[in-house]
């Protein structure tokens, strides 16, 4: 089953999704046009339940990445999906690490939204 062989990667993209929903998100609504700063604002009141869920999720995507990569050298059989796991997978680190970034120096967005 394929879902099955992108599970690590699809869990750490859904947590990444979730963490960015206070930061990076609204960020990129505000600038395609479609938002305000106020979407922004709001959102960003969770940050405090939103980063940690995909810090937590992220991790566990990566632990399950390596039990199945693990898995798979015991077994001497090659990995299904593996370089497209690691692929959602550093895409979702890059998206919490954003999320962490913008929540911790809110002076870095600070200038992108003045425009």
């Amino acid at each position: 089953m394929w879902i099955s062989s992108i599970k690590s990667g699809m869990v750490s993209l859904t947590s990444a999704f979730v963490a960015s929903l206070c930061c990076v998100l609204p960020l990129a609504v505000v600038f395609l046009g479609l938002g305000s700063g106020a979407f922004l604002m709001t959102t960003m009141k969770y940050s405090n339940i939103f980063i940690p869920t995909g810090v937590i999720g992220v991790g566990l995507g990566f632990y399950l990445y390596l039990r199945d990569k693990k898995k798979s050298a015991a077994c001497g059989c090659p990995m299904r999906s593996g370089k497209l796991n690691l692929t959602i997978l550093m895409f979702a680190t890059l998206m919490v690490l954003l999320s962490v970034v913008f929540n911790l120096f809110p002076e870095l967005i600070a200038p992108l939204l003045e425009g």
